[in-house]
Order: C-alpha cells, then structure tokens, then sequence
C-alpha cells in the first residue's frame, strides 16, 4: 500500500538523509511531499514551503528531518495534517512533541525511515 509521506525538513542536498529518504520513498512507491523553509525540487516534486504551513490531504505519514530545538513553532502545524503516523529519524527525537503526538491519536515512532523501508516494516 503507498504511503503519501511529509518529508519536514526537505532538502536538494543529495549528501543529506532528507534526500536519500525522499529518493527511497520514491522508489518504493510512496508519494512524497517535501516540505521545508528550503526552495527547490526533489525528484520533480517542488519543496513547499513550510513557513505557509501549506495545505496537504490523505497524509499517511509525517518523516522529520529537524531537530528538536526547530520543531515546536510547527507542532500545531504537522498534528493539523492528521497523520496517521509521524517518524522522528535519527537526531531529530523529542520526547515533548512525542507525547503531543500520542495524545493526539496518531503514533510516534523513533526510528530511520530509510531502516523502516529496506525492512519491510514502513
């Protein structure tokens, strides 16, 4: 089944994991939509911006790509998307906005994106 994933953190560097994790999804057939305070396109898709807080529908899941001391101004934001699920990779945990995330409905995870995907478990 594909998972139309938010990739918070979005970036045109193919040196970063945000990319490499945009690359995987794509190749595994989930839809991608990259989001950041960054401009640019990943593999066709335009990077929205995320200081509009843009719109987005049918998210399945939420992948983060910032750290912890850049998230809260977008708690509110990411949980207004109702994702079923949001990943906090490597770097990026955070124990506050996890328990938001809980109380929420959706499900937290720490773990790497790029793992879940090569083990069958995204």
């Amino acid at each position: 089944m594909n998972k139309k994933t938010v990739i918070i953190g979005a970036t045109t560097n193919p040196s970063r994991y945000a990319y490499l994790a945009s690359e995987m999804l794509t190749q595994y057939g989930h839809p991608i939509v990259p989001v950041s305070i960054k401009k640019g396109e990943v593999l066709g898709n335009e990077i929205l911006d995320l200081r509009s807080k843009p719109e987005i529908k049918d998210v399945d899941t939420v992948t983060l790509y910032i750290g912890p001391r850049h998230q809260p101004e977008w708690y509110d934001y990411i949980l207004s998307l109702k994702p079923k699920r949001v990943i906090f990779n490597p770097g990026t945990e955070n124990n506050e906005f996890i328990d938001k995330i809980n109380k929420s409905g959706a499900e937290a995870l720490e773990a790497c994106t790029l793992v879940m995907l090569r083990s069958g478990q995204y």
